[in-house]
């Protein structure tokens, strides 16, 4: 049931989120965040400065004003050919995503800082500062060469996402390409090359992330792991049959591997809305059509005022999920995983954003809805970060290497 179709409805939703903010805000739990993107002009345009900016749902001010205190923001590299010219491509790409959050740590050092151990987070957090973590949402990045798994590590990175849209050289990815020349799913995992991602992420200490990955690529990795494993963005295929979504036995065998499921905010992963998704694909083509383009670029388009405005007629038409429905999906992998073994991860700026929690200025309307569902003070603190610094922790102390040059 949509909560916004009637005006009683939305005002009774926003009187108990009035109430429960309240609370929130009383007794705030520490928030971390494990996926937040960035636009590749992220620091570079003024749109996109990470201290204060009118299109991007992150940035220090939102941070601050909705207590989120730590986030991973994201190296993301769009999947491409698996040719020389790919790789190097794509390992360029995820240099000019490391620059940038490296130029805004500069910027902003009394703000916010690099945190690249659980230690580092909480002492951020103790001083008054926010944490940026990195992770890398594509395995492609690497340029199908070990040695930048060392690389990304020594610019920060901790935690290896494997794949993304489209099958790469190291998994297959739970939604083939089509126009990359994919095969359909099948029984293929994870490669040889993607096997030694693997070993050498557990032997530096670099959490492996199997969001967007297959369910096969799911099992070969835990398989495979010395260590536990995150999905750093996904959330209960039983409750919405998306394939980027985890199934219930996938759910406990990541649970018995001692890792952590990070639930997450994105629309379609939390409610099919067939009709949204025809405007939406409508609503691109015409703006890359009025900019001059032949495709939509969400880089160049979604921060154009005509996409702005287009979507907020489509969320008109078509409510979004709210944050009552993302704390039933939190509810259901808890009761499946267990609360040791599920967090929280907004994708914002890559997008992410439900009603209630549109960007970081609202993240404590998650702390009052979870509130809401029946999670007490000790289970929201595990959700909002505690799990994740454990197996961030866990997998650290499975490393063999701890110093890596850059």
């Amino acid at each position: 049931m949509n909560v916004f179709r009637t005006l009683g409805k939305v005002t009774a939703l926003t009187l108990a989120l009035s109430c429960s903010t309240a609370w929130a805000q009383q007794n705030p739990p520490f928030t971390l965040d494990t996926h937040v993107d960035i636009p590749f002009t992220f620091m570079h345009d003024a749109r996109f400065d990470a201290a204060h900016s009118d299109v991007l749902k992150v940035d220090l001010d939102k941070m601050q004003r909705g207590g989120l205190d730590a986030a991973f923001f994201i190296v993301y590299v769009e999947q491409g050919p698996l040719t020389p010219e790919g790789y190097a491509h794509a390992v360029a790409e995820a240099q000019r995503k490391y620059d940038a959050i490296a130029l805004m740590l500069k910027t902003y050092p009394n703000r916010i800082r690099l945190a690249t151990t659980p230690q580092q987070v909480r002492a951020n957090r103790a001083a008054g500062k926010l944490s940026a973590m990195i992770g890398v949402e594509n395995g492609y990045s690497l340029g199908h060469d070990i040695t930048n798994v060392d690389k990304a590590y020594a610019r920060g990175a901790r935690y290896m996402g494997l794949a993304h849209m489209g099958h790469n050289d190291l998994c297959t990815s739970s939604t083939p390409e089509a126009d990359l020349g994919d095969p359909p799913l099948s029984d293929a995992g994870i490669s040889d090359f993607g096997r030694s991602v693997v070993k050498r992420a557990n032997q530096l200490g670099i959490m492996v992330d199997v969001s967007h990955s297959s369910d096969a690529c799911v099992r070969d990795v835990l398989a495979l792991s010395s260590a536990p494993v995150i999905a750093s963005h996904s959330s209960s295929r039983v409750l919405t049959n998306h394939p980027r979504n985890l199934s219930d036995d996938l759910l406990r065998a990541i649970a018995a591997k001692g890792g952590v499921i990070q639930a997450v905010a994105y629309k379609g992963f939390l409610k099919l809305d067939p009709g949204r998704e025809l405007a939406e694909k409508a609503l691109q083509a015409q703006v890359a059509h009025d900019a001059g383009d032949k495709t939509f670029d969400s880089d160049k388009h979604e921060y154009l005022p005509a996409y702005i405005d287009g979507m907020r007629r489509i969320d008109a038409a078509f409510p979004l999920p709210t944050v009552d429905d993302f704390a039933a999906h939190i509810r259901h992998m808890v009761s499946v995983a267990g609360i040791d073994h599920v967090g929280i991860a907004s994708d914002f700026d890559g997008g992410g954003g439900i009603a209630g929690w549109q960007d970081a200025s609202e993240t404590r309307n998650v702390t009052a809805a979870l509130r809401r569902a029946g999670f007490n003070d000790d289970d929201i603190a595990k959700l909002w970060g505690g799990n994740l610094l454990r197996v961030w922790g866990d997998v650290a102390k499975h490393a063999t290497v701890h110093h890596v040059s850059g």
